[in-house]
Parts: C-alpha cells; structure tokens; sequence
C-alpha cells in the first residue's frame, strides 16, 4: 500500500509542478497557493513522495535484516491512514487555508510518529542490530523534525523555517537513508546477480557521508557557502569510490541490478557538482551551476534509486521474475534524460531554460506514468506465485 501511493504521488506531484510552470510561463493562470510554491514543491518532493517508497521498504526489510519480530498489520495501516489522509489534506490546504494546511501537517506527523514506532519495536526486539539500522533511525528522526520545521514556517512565514525543513529532509533524512539503503543492499544484489563477485562494503562509508551531510547543513545554514567543498569534496569521492568498488561496469549483465548502479552513480555526481558550485563560490564570487546540484541529487539519484528499488522489490514481492523488462528500463532512460534537461536547464537563457524546466518536469511525469502503469496493478493482485501476499 505504500509503494501504491508513492506511484500515485510521484504522478500527482509533478502534475501540480507542471501546472505551476505553465502559470510561470503564461500558459495559463498562475497558482495561487497559500505558500510560495517552491516550498510547497520542495516540501512535496522530500516528505510527501519518497517516504511511501521509503516506509514501505523498511517496514518489510527490518524483521529480515534484523532477525525481529514482523511488523503487524495494525501498525504499517495505522502509519498509512495517517500518511495518506495527511497527502489528501495538504493538497486541499494548499489552495484554501493555512489552517487546513498544518492540520495536513499534523497527519503526516501522526503517520511518521507510527511508522517510527513500528521500525523502532522492531528494532528494540531485534537480535542483530547494526550500525545502518541505528543510522536509518537517526535518519528518520531528523525528518520528522523537518517535516515540525516546515509547520512553524506555515505559521510564522519564516523563511528560516522552510530553510531548516529543506535541509533537514535533504540532507539529514534522504541522503543518509538512500545511501544507507544502497550500502547495505547494492552489494548483496550484485552478489546474487553476478558470477565471482566479492562483496564489498566499505565500513568506512556510513560514518563518512554522515559526517559529510551535518558538515554540508553546518556550513550552509552559517552562510558559508564557498567553504562547503570541505565537506561535498570528500562524500563525492566516497561515492565514486563505491560506485567503483562495486564494479558499476559488470553490473550491465543484468539489467535491473545496473539499475541501482546507473541511480547510484548520480550521487557521485551530483557531490561532485556541489564541490564545483563550492570552489567557484570561493574563487569567483559567482555560483555558475544554480539548482543544477541539487536536481542531480533530486532526480539522478533519490528519483532512480526508487525506481531501481521499488522495480525490484515489486517484482520480488509479487512472485514474479527479478528482471527488468524493456519498459522497465526505458523508465529509468527517462529518468536520468529528466535529471539532465534539468541540469541544462540551469545554464540555457530565459526562455529556453524555462522550455527545458518544463521537458524535465514532463519527461518525469511521463516516465512515471508508464511505472505506474505497469506496476501499480501488481500491489492490487494476489502474488503469481500463491504465496501470502
């Protein structure tokens, strides 16, 4: 049920982003939302899409990572009902009141706090709890603090507010768990895929990107912009460095395993990108890449790791066949040609970086619509195989 809204909000989130790009442009009648719409979207991107990918993912996995106790169904529906109605409400809120508005807010609390709960007595009963799992807790926590962030700055209309909540979710929430997912999953799945492969995962490398996350928040709220290499730097090297010890080139014998390699990579990427923006900061005095960082990282990597991950936990859970088919990896082709008209977009004129936004945000809703097309109807069916599920 949660990877279902999460195809539901991928389509809706962009639809509403199109929407606001057309009134931008002229196309139509701008939008008129009781918050900027930029931190509406942000707001949508990091706590209203990715978290249903995320929940549902980790509500399964952590009895079997762990060796606990699996999470009741009272517990991962109560989480849902909250999370759901909490999606419902913002978007109504959003175009009538602010009260509506924080009420969403307070839902979409309700639904972490359960989801929370649920991980965290799984984890407490647990015999093998590890460092990723501590990390992913930690994680989680520092989200639902943005998400308590964002409902001051409803109230207060601080931009400080919005400010904590964006880096918070970004930075604290999405890149800690998307890379510690990676971390503990990549290695295990090329392993299972490929013939003589050693399994590597570097022990080194939670404590690091942690490290470098708060390092990134630090120097970034205390507007030090052009010093922030000193902590990008060393998490792009990480990355690269993983992506090549993880043998990113064998991973093309299978597709859906070179899936998560192809998503993964882009965090390589986007850090080195942001190290760039950084050194130009402090050089020249100008910042010549824009959003182009942060839409490598949005896009690149949160956006095809969800589709890699949710391709293959589907499938797995469904009983059916751990391959992508054509489709399948046409999506992620869609996703990362998204990810670079997006890029682009940052360094083309007026009108052309605002023709190339708009591509980026319909490249994605198509990909996503083609996804959810092809997979939403397997969490409505039995598993192919007859087992429970």
């Amino acid at each position: 049920m949660m990877f279902f809204a999460g195809a539901v909000q991928a389509v809706l989130i962009m639809l509403l982003w199109l929407a606001e790009l057309g009134g931008r442009a002229g196309w139509w009648a701008p939008l008129l939302t009781v918050i900027p719409s930029t931190w509406a979207h942000a707001f949508l991107m990091l706590y209203g899409l990715f978290p249903f990918f995320i929940f549902g993912f980790l509500l399964t996995v952590y009895p079997r990572w762990m060796g606990g106790p699996t999470v009741p169904a009272s517990r991962y529906v109560a989480a849902f009902g909250f999370l759901a109605a909490g999606m419902i409400l913002f978007y109504a809120g959003l175009f009538t009141s602010r009260i509506v508005l924080a009420a969403a807010l307070a839902l979409q609390l309700a639904g972490w706090g359960a989801t929370l709960h649920a991980l965290l007595a799984v984890f407490l009963q647990s015999p093998k709890r590890g460092p990723h799992e501590r990390l992913l807790n930690l994680a989680l926590a520092a989200g639902t603090l943005g998400i308590v962030c964002f409902l001051v700055g409803v109230f207060s209309h601080a931009p400080m507010a919005f400010l904590l909540a964006r880096e918070l979710g970004l930075w604290l929430f999405l890149v800690p768990v998307v890379f510690l997912v990676a971390h503990r999953m990549i290695p295990f799945f090329s392993q299972s895929a490929l013939i003589n492969y050693i399994m590597v995962r570097p022990a080194w490398g939670p404590p690091v990107m942690l490290l470098c996350a708060v390092g990134h928040v630090l120097i970034e709220l205390t507007g030090l912009s052009a010093w922030r290499f000193l902590a990008d730097a060393p998490l792009a090297l990480a990355a690269l460095h993983h992506s090549w010890v993880w043998q990113f080139r064998r991973s093309f014998h299978a597709r859906l395993l070179a899936m998560l390699h192809i998503a993964f990579l882009w965090l390589g990427i986007g850090m080195t990108l942001y190290t760039l923006q950084s050194l130009a900061l402090l050089i020249t005095g100008v910042d010549y890449l824009g959003r182009a960082p942060l839409h490598a990282l949005g896009i690149g990597f949160f956006t095809g790791m969800v589709i890699a991950m949710a391709s293959r936990v589907t499938l797995g859970h469904s009983g059916r066949a751990l391959e992508a088919d054509d489709l399948t990896w046409r999506v992620l082709f869609g996703v990362n040609v998204a990810a670079i008209l997006r890029i682009i977009a940052e360094f083309a004129p007026g009108t052309t970086s605002s023709i190339l936004n708009a591509l980026a945000a319909a490249t994605w809703l198509v990909s996503f619509l083609l996804w959810t097309w092809l997979y939403a109807p397997m969490y409505l069916r039995p598993r192919m195989d007859g087992n429970p599920g």
